[in-house]
């Protein structure tokens, strides 16, 4: 029997990092998440994941873990606020390898990017079913119009070309 599953918005998060500083770790409850799973036996049967992240948001949930690195300096934000994600296709491979592919928008500029997925499993909390599912995939920087102040580049802050999005995304029935 499958059972479709929706995204938690309240336990879900994303983690924005690049060459080895992370810049932001955006909790979901200042953010928009939707989407749904199918599960059967306790395997994905499809995924349609949707997120909107709002790095302007003001709300002290957005931690800043490298305050050397500001959110506005890359993603201009005044501007640009909304990081938006929506899965176009789902592709198991095996138990252990998906790939969730999707149209990913920075800066007005839209690209089709090819994520891994880990299905972390189920289990029951208080009497809620909650399935666990991570999202991982590395972007280039320079192809969403991500360039850093070169001012503080020169500071020392090493800044990598790419930048890496890692979603922890929480289901439940």
């Amino acid at each position: 029997m499958t059972t479709t599953w929706t995204v938690d918005s309240n336990q879900s998060d994303v983690l924005i990092k690049m060459r080895h500083s992370i810049i932001a770790y955006i909790a979901g409850t200042v953010n928009k998440f939707k989407g749904s799973i199918d599960i059967a036996d306790n395997q994905i049967k499809d995924a349609n994941i949707e997120f909107l992240l709002d790095v302007n948001n003001t709300d002290s949930k957005v931690e800043l873990i490298d305050t050397s690195m500001k959110l506005n300096d890359l993603f201009d934000i005044q501007q640009y606020p909304i990081i938006s994600f929506k899965s176009t296709s789902f592709q198991k491979v095996n138990s252990d390898i998906n790939f969730l592919k999707g149209n990913l928008t920075i800066k007005n500029i839209t690209k089709v990017v090819e994520l891994d997925a880990a299905f972390l499993g189920i289990n029951n909390y208080d009497g809620v079913n909650k399935a666990a599912f991570e999202v991982v995939g590395q972007i280039n920087r320079k192809d969403f119009g991500l360039t850093y102040n070169t001012f503080a580049q020169a500071g020392g802050i090493a800044v990598g070309q790419h930048i890496k999005l890692i979603a922890n995304l929480e289901f439940t029935t």
